[in-house]
């Protein structure tokens, strides 16, 4: 995966998110499945998508949320 597809993929990955907030919660495997048919076309696989969501867990744009089951959401302070 070069680095343009990963930007565009994050970017996906956090719009998506962001976009929801407070209306639905993804779970990483919501993620990746979602991202799986948007990029099918491009040959992404599900290890790219994973080490796209890993990068922006890491870079803390995005945080795990607990209520009743683990999802990912956006850092409140942000």
């Amino acid at each position: 995966m070069t680095d343009e597809t990963k930007k565009k993929v994050e970017d996906k990955i956090l719009g998506l998110v962001t976009e929801y907030v407070g209306k639905k919660r993804f779970k990483p495997i919501d993620i990746v499945k979602e991202m799986e048919k948007e990029f099918a076309s491009e040959g992404l696989t599900k290890d790219d998508i994973k080490a796209a969501l890993k990068d922006l867990m890491d870079e803390e744009k995005l945080v795990y949320g607990y209520a009743g089951g683990s999802f990912l959401t956006v850092p409140e302070n942000k």
